[in-house]
């Protein structure tokens, strides 16, 4: 078991790993839309929000010896579907074709008050 944790991607917001190698596997703990250079919290514009996510996770998937193309599972915690199709647009170009399983699931709440948080299982 490895954990991942790059200097290009946030910090974890509490005692966790922001990923783990393990048996061919990299699981990517629960993103929010942080901006690593300035540690802003990207609310109020989902897709703006879910690019952040997404460039995030690349760069964690990369550290680990992984990427987008080879996520298998993405799990997507959004606290007002109404914003699923501007979510699904932006999360769809950047996956650029590729159409690993997912679940997105609307939350009352996320942490740091956030509006979306996006975890992953990719192979290595």
């Amino acid at each position: 078991m490895e954990f991942i944790n790059p200097s290009n991607a946030p910090k974890a917001v509490g005692p966790y790993s922001i990923a783990v190698k393990s048996n061919g596997f990299v699981f990517v703990s629960g993103q929010l839309p942080i901006v690593v250079e300035t540690g802003e919290l990207i609310k109020g514009d989902i897709k703006r929000a879910t690019e952040v996510i997404i460039k995030n996770m690349e760069n964690i998937l990369k550290e680990a010896g992984s990427s987008l193309g080879k996520l298998v599972k993405v799990n997507v915690y959004i606290r007002d579907m109404s914003k699923f199709s501007e979510f699904n647009e932006i999360y769809e170009r950047l996956l650029n074709g590729h159409k690993p399983a997912r679940a997105v699931v609307e939350v009352s709440n996320l942490p740091k008050d956030s509006d979306i948080e996006i975890e992953a299982i990719a192979e290595v």
